[in-house]
């Protein structure tokens, strides 16, 4: 196949690249930012885009902050690549802040946080997450036996997680999204100015350099 790897990579392997790339995440991050800057679309749509793909590293809905970025960008007319390439502002160094603010802001807003502080928070919502995952295996292979599907563990990571994440992550989410509008806004914009007139300045070279080159050709002499 033409895009498969020669080098087959291990599930370990897999895994780490996950969490710590080739490279570093200082790398990732300026190719993110690379690639960022060098996009053909306005400033405004570009920062659209990357307000949109922060925004969704704040929700619960892991696996979809892909479909869920472009979907909204397209909705406010953002740059959906752009808002691609924000969502990696969510990653493994970072999801343990994220989903700490919007856990702690949820159970303030649902009034539900009370003496529970960021090390409870912690220390249980490894074990939700494996209850919830063992309800779900449960019940799907209940759907195909006599067992009786079990909900208690999923109700229990819906209540104290997954509603308090949702509704928790809204208000970072959207101070983190703004400051990153307002903040790549103009940095683009200077970018793009730059490029164009260095863009321009090279073409002004290639064509004074064509007019001398033509200028120093021999003339043939006129036919007869």
């Amino acid at each position: 196949m033409v895009f498969k790897r020669r080098d087959k990579r291990s599930f370990w392997r897999t895994v780490g690249a996950f969490f710590w790339p080739k490279g570093g995440w200082t790398r990732a991050a300026r190719y993110v930012k690379y690639r960022v800057t060098r996009l053909p679309d306005p400033p405004h749509r570009i920062a659209r885009g990357i307000f949109v793909g922060v925004l969704v590293t704040f929700s619960p809905f892991f696996g979809l902050h892909f479909v869920l970025a472009a979907l909204i960008s397209k909705i406010i007319r953002g740059n959906i690549v752009a808002a691609l390439l924000a969502t990696f502002v969510g990653n493994p160094l970072t999801f343990p802040a994220i989903a700490a603010s919007a856990l702690q802001t949820g159970y303030f807003i649902l009034g539900t946080g009370s003496g529970r502080t960021a090390e409870d928070v912690h220390l249980t919502l490894g074990a939700k997450i494996v209850g919830a995952m063992a309800d779900l295996k449960h019940n799907f292979m209940a759907m195909f036996t006599d067992e009786t599907a079990h909900w208690s563990k999923l109700a229990v990571f819906y209540d104290e997680v997954f509603l308090p994440y949702l509704i928790g992550g809204i208000i970072p989410g959207l101070i983190c999204a703004i400051a990153a509008y307002y903040f790549s806004l103009p940095v683009i914009l200077v970018y793009q100015k730059r490029r164009q007139a260095r863009l321009k300045a090279k073409w002004i070279a290639l064509k004074q350099k064509a007019a001398v080159d033509d200028a120093k050709a021999p003339q043939s002499p006129p036919e007869r």
